[in-house]
């Protein structure tokens, strides 16, 4: 019989039906659910525990969850095991196909592997590994061994195995099934003959090859292909993108176990939950003499059989019983007792209209007053930026705009983009409107002059780049410049100048005569153009006709909107992932490999603030769940931990592409959460804050008045060498939001407890006492 026992602890679940307290960011095994550690550092504790010698510890886990993995197993080692990340979860028989290559490369075809899911509560140790050596002689001879346990009650949360004869402890598994309804499981109960499985599976490598190659060929030959190109330092093996992303994802259970012929199940003696429901937990904690489980910051009042949890905010209980209430930062569950599973239910509601708050664990310091940076915005605006750049950002010679200041304020003289002088244009216009007293108008007149002396085409276009003297540099004719142009002409028009109309019109039939593509499917990124299409242009194309329908009124320009809008929901935005392409074929397919994989948050920031805009032009209303789900999927995969920041491009699965972090992307994430505020959804306005505080903190304080660091490294550095003209809009636009938002009011501090409770003169006397009790407490 091999003595050789490889393991594997499976770490890829989210854990939803213990929302709010797992997300996707930070699900189940990384919470100490019982006061004495991470579920996924007990689960190596117990391997590690085993008597009769150590045994190499695998663990497969999410690669976007990689430094919480190893800050967490850190201090535990290994044993000689190795990490294995997946840059996306393709369920457990791809991680099992994974484990056995693993384990054939390294130890052989006849070695025993010992898989193990990472959020399971198994309190006995010394039980678990005998329950385990229960099962080596089967595994041995070529079955594949799982472990049942005998239930206690019917339980609906939990998958069953049904077996026929036993023998030894060991008895033959007839069939699996999947959770049933409360009927079916009491059935299952008082027949004896069914076992609660624990998903825990012990065979010889060898055994599960041929499994695999008998009834999934594809999982195993997809998972080989991955193992083969995978790329390994000295800490961790990790799974390429692109071969493991095309493995069938599905469960071991429907791709092997449901149909092997050789199903051994071994009878569990150790005490065992999946703590799969807050009931789950209810069941397995320490509580109090009423049976109450109680965490956190809680004042619990004549409860009785109840689970109160608090995370990051003060909860307070009266006459509770039989009920689960888990608070955190910024949602609050509330069920009975047996119904917390339906919480399942709720994460799917929220997940439909594009909630951030199963994605995203929230900070628990969500207490900063709305309005707080607004002394601080407008002393930047408009006593150290717009001054700077209404001077020395200006091309008195030559006319125009300086394309890029270094941090001494001194022009760099580089070529004049057209995008950049159209920003810039656009930039003073908004600050006109919004009530700078500075020579706007002046400067609207400089810009616009500049350009159309020296920037037109013959056709009535504009070229994408000048000489610092205007001479032309770049004569192309870019659908992403004339976007920029048609968004400066109309606020130039908003603030009265005489030429903005005109040029627009002009604009706008050069792009119905010269951009429009054949298909009628959106514009070409330049005259003629084949190549690769990006949506990018088409976002700012959005942007301009949302600008020009909101200074006229002309509903012309909202349905040349709705034809980018049709674009992002037939091609841009991809539903299983919510995240938006960026780069696409002929036929708005995305690009094969990486750049299909593609995605930048500031892009998802900046989408998700114009579909609520045009959601509010057109009524299109259903387009504020898209937004949500945008800003969601940025929050949750697209952001720097350690900074805070947008990293400038992430995959779809959220793995960091491009790590540095740009300022604009920034601007962006406040203007979205500005827009999705107050709109049905959550409360944002510390979301607003925080975005704004991280803008000040990482790239303007650190710079020159008037001035900012565009670039950030991963690990908080500056990487800039310039500062950006182009970046100017993008800030003088968020942050004027962020004026408008807060309006100069501050919200009131709460009034004390007692006084609160002191107005509810409704309440009946005895509840009104039990409150005044609580307020003595505190």
């Amino acid at each position: 019989m091999p003595d050789r026992i490889v393991s594997f602890v499976m770490s890829g679940g989210v854990g939803s039906r213990l929302w709010p307290l797992s997300r996707e960011d930070n699900p189940k095994q990384f919470h100490d659910l019982s006061g004495d550690g991470s579920m996924l550092a007990k689960t190596i504790r117990r391997l590690k525990a085993r008597p009769d010698g150590e045994i190499p510890i695998h663990l497969i886990a999410s690669e976007r969850h990689a430094d919480r993995v190893i800050s967490d197993i850190g201090p535990l080692g290994l044993n000689g095991g190795r990490l294995i990340f997946e840059p996306v979860g393709r369920n457990t028989a791809a991680a099992v196909a994974i484990a056995t290559l693993q384990t054939i490369s390294e130890h052989g075809g006849d070695a025993l592997v010992l898989v193990v899911p990472s959020d399971h509560e198994i309190s006995t140790e010394a039980q678990f590994w005998q329950t385990v050596e229960a099962g080596r002689p089967a595994a041995a001879s070529g079955s594949i061994v799982t472990f049942g346990i005998r239930p206690t009650h019917p339980e609906t949360g939990y998958g069953y195995i049904e077996v026929s004869e036993q023998r030894d402890g060991v008895a033959a598994v007839s069939r699996f099934v999947e959770k049933p309804d409360a009927q079916t499981a009491r059935q299952y109960v008082s027949s004896g003959r069914f076992y609660w499985n624990t998903g825990i599976f012990l065979f010889r490598a060898d055994t599960m090859r041929k499994a695999f190659l008998d009834l999934r060929p594809d999982i195993w030959e997809g998972a080989e292909r991955a193992v083969k190109t995978a790329r390994a330092d000295v800490s961790a093996t990790y799974l390429p993108q692109g071969a493991y992303s095309i493995v069938p994802s599905t469960s071991i259970d429907y791709a092997v176990m449901e149909h092997a012929n050789d199903i051994a199940m071994v009878t569990a003696s150790f005490r065992w939950n999946d703590l799969g429901s807050w009931q789950s937990l209810l069941e397995t904690s320490p509580t109090d003499r009423d049976g109450n489980v109680v965490m956190g910051d809680v004042i619990a009042m004549d409860c009785d059989s109840s689970y109160l949890r608090s995370q990051g905010r003060l909860l307070t209980a009266i006459g509770m019983k039989h009920v689960a209430v888990v608070a955190t930062p910024d949602a609050v569950f509330v069920a009975p007792v047996s119904k917390s599973q339906n919480v399942k239910r709720v994460v799917e509601q929220l997940e439909k209209s594009g909630r951030l708050e199963t994605k995203f664990t929230a900070s628990e310091d969500r207490g900063t007053i709305s309005g707080a940076w607004r002394r601080r915005v407008e002393h930047w605006l408009f006593d150290e930026t717009l001054p700077l750049w209404s001077t020395a950002g200006v091309d008195d010679v030559h006319g125009g705009f300086h394309e890029a200041l270094g941090f001494d304020a001194r022009p760099l003289g580089k070529p004049k983009r057209m995008r950049t002088m159209a920003r810039q244009i656009y930039a003073f216009a908004v600050a006109k409107e919004r009530g700078w007293a500075g020579p706007a108008g002046n400067l609207i007149d400089h810009g616009i002059g500049f350009l159309a002396k020296y920037g037109r085409t013959d056709r009535g276009g504009w070229v994408r780049t000048l000489n610092c003297n205007g001479s032309v540099a770049d004569p192309a004719e870019d659908a992403y410049d004339h976007s920029c142009v048609l968004l400066a002409l109309a606020h130039a028009h908003r603030c009265g100048h005489r030429d903005a109309l005109p040029l627009a019109q002009e604009t706008f039939r050069f792009i119905d005569t010269h951009l429009e593509d054949d298909c009628l499917s959106g514009f070409l990124e330049s005259p003629g153009w084949n190549g690769v299409r990006f949506s990018n242009p088409h976002m700012h194309m959005l942007e301009s006709f949302l600008a020009w329908h909101d200074a006229t009124g002309d509903r012309a320009h909202l349905r040349r909107a709705a034809r980018v809008i049709d674009l992002f929901r037939c091609h841009f935005f991809d539903q299983e992932s919510w995240t938006l392409g960026e780069r696409f074929d002929a036929d708005w397919q995305p690009l094969p490999g990486d750049e299909g994989q593609w995605t930048e948050p500031g892009h998802h920031f900046e989408w998700a603030s114009l579909l609520v805009d045009f959601s509010r032009a057109s009524g299109q209303k259903d387009l504020v769940a898209f937004a949500r789900k945008l800003y969601s999927s940025a929050v949750a995969s697209g952001l720097n931990r350690a900074t805070g920041l947008a990293y400038a491009a992430v995959s779809r699965q959220g793995m960091p592409l491009d790590r540095l972090s740009r300022s604009w992307p920034q601007c962006e994430a406040i203007k979205a959460a500005i827009a999705l505020d107050g709109i049905g959804g959550p409360d944002l306005k510390p979301e607003i804050e925080a975005r704004v505080a991280r803008l000040f903190r990482w790239h303007i304080d650190p710079a020159p008045l008037g001035l900012w660091v565009d670039r950030i490294d991963e690990r908080g550095r500056s990487a800039a060498t310039e500062v950006p003209a182009s970046i100017f809009y993008h800030l003088v636009t968020a942050l004027m939001q962020y004026l408008d938002k807060t309006g100069g009011q501050v919200e009131p501090f709460p009034l004390p407890i007692p006084m609160r409770a002191s107005r509810l003169s409704g309440m009946p006397a005895a509840d009104s006492e039990a409150v005044q009790r609580i307020a003595e407490l505190l």
